[in-house]
Order: structure tokens, then C-alpha cells, then sequence
């Protein structure tokens, strides 16, 4: 069970508008990596949750990830409190991850910047021994990620980090059509939303081109990262 890379994400299509790359990257280098969207998106204007469960199979198996879980808090309203922590933390524990991204640390959506700063407060905890949890009535062994990196949403951040998906470009741009009732679809009745256009989906490549300007690549995605990152190897950093 134990994964590599844990994706979270307060909403279903988050991970995939904001580091699906990054992911298809990391798997076909053979490493795990699982994603865990912690609502069902209930609240989106557009569309229901069990339509979006079944969007995010669908785009689950564009990416190639066969561990994705829904904690079905609530869209809008999860909060920080004990109870959301521990369940949060029961599931960094299960899979063990050496590296965890998450939510932007600030953002439009409320709940995105409310989503990396549980996500990092989980994080934390979730090495700390006198904090029980179990999992199928098992009782878990502390674990903290090596790091934590938050991606960038949909307000532009400066960037700690970026990383070049040029070759994993088109399978991002499929996995976030999966989510067709979402984004851009001409023969749609239902709402227009902020994100439903047609150049909501040329600002996703725009910013995946400005990302990859910065480093010389054609398309990146970037991340934020509050703890200062280290190397043993300054060649590791070109």
C-alpha cells in the first residue's frame, strides 16, 4: 500500500488542472503515486457528485493511477477541527508517502487555500507517536512525508518549484476533459461558470507555457513550498 507521492485535493479535477503532469512523470518512472480528493464537489454549479465520481474514474484511468480515494467531507465546509485531521492523518499513515502536494496555500476557492493549510497541519501530526489512529481496526505507526508541496491554483504564485511536463502535456489536458461536465463543451445546457469556457482552457495552457518558459521547457507546473528545499547534489537542481 505504501506510495511514493500522495496527491490530495479539495475537489475532484483539482489535481488534475493543477499537476496531472507532474504526476504521469513520476509514473512512468515506476513510481506510486494515489490520489485523495477529500470532497465529492457537491457544490459545483455544474453537474452532481455521482456524475463526478465518474469523471474521475475516467480521468483515474487517463493518468494511469489506480489508488484514488474520496473522503467525502464536506465541499465548502470541511473544516480544521479534530475529527477532519484524523482522518486525514489515518490516511497518510496507510500509504505511507515519502513526498505529499496538495492545495494551493492561498487561492480563489475558499476551499483551496483552507485544503493545503489542513494538509500541512496534517502532515505534520501525522509523525507524531501519541496520535492513534488505525485503519480496518489495524492501529497505525506515526508517518511524515519528507515534503511538502503545495501546487499552484488558479491564482498565480511565485513558484518554488517547477517541474517540466512537456512530454505529458496532452495526457494532462485529456485527464482534465474527463471532467466534461465541467469545462468547455459547446453542446452544453447547463450554466456558464467561471471555469466552463473555452478560454478557461487556453488560460490552463497559458499558464503551463509561462511556467515553462521560466525554466526553459516548453510546459511546467509549479509549486510552493514553506520549508526551505536542500540538496546534496547542485546538479540535481539544472
Amino acid at each position: 500500500m505504501k506510495l511514493d507521492i500522495l496527491v490530495f485535493a479539495a475537489h475532484p479535477d483539482d489535481a488534475e488542472l493543477s499537476c496531472s503532469g507532474t504526476i504521469v512523470h513520476h509514473l512512468k518512472l515506476g513510481h506510486k503515486v494515489g490520489i485523495i480528493d477529500l470532497t465529492r464537489g457537491e457544490l459545483g454549479t455544474r453537474g452532481s457528485a455521482d456524475l463526478r465520481d465518474i469523471e474521475a474514474a475516467k480521468s483515474s484511468e487517463i493518468l494511469g493511477i489506480t489508488i484514488r480515494e474520496n473522503l467525502g467531507l464536506a465541499d465548502g465546509f470541511f473544516r480544521k477541527d479534530k475529527e477532519t485531521l484524523l482522518t486525514i492523518i489515518s490516511k497518510i499513515r496507510k500509504y505511507q508517502p515519502e513526498i505529499v502536494l496538495c492545495n494551493a496555500e492561498e487561492d480563489r476557492h475558499v476551499d483551496h487555500g483552507r485544503a493545503g493549510d489542513l494538509l500541512e497541519e496534517a502532515c505534520f501530526l501525522s509523525g507524531l507517536r501519541k496520535i492513534e489512529t488505525s485503519d480496518n481496526n489495524e492501529n497505525q505507526t506515526e508517518w511524515r512525508p519528507k515534503a511538502v508541496y503545495h501546487y499552484i491554483q488558479d491564482r498565480l504564485s511565485n513558484a518554488d518549484l517547477i517541474f517540466d511536463i512537456t512530454p505529458y502535456f496532452q495526457t494532462k489536458m485529456d485527464s482534465i476533459m474527463a471532467f466534461s461536465s465541467q469545462f468547455y463543451d459547446p453542446n452544453s445546457n447547463e450554466p456558464q461558470t467561471p471555469i466552463s469556457g473555452e478560454e478557461f482552457i487556453k488560460h490552463v495552457e497559458g499558464r503551463a507555457l509561462h511556467f515553462g518558459r521560466i525554466i526553459g521547457v516548453k510546459y511546467g507546473e509549479g509549486f510552493t513550498v514553506k520549508r526551505t528545499i536542500g540538496t546534496n547534489n547542485l546538479l540535481n537542481l539544472i
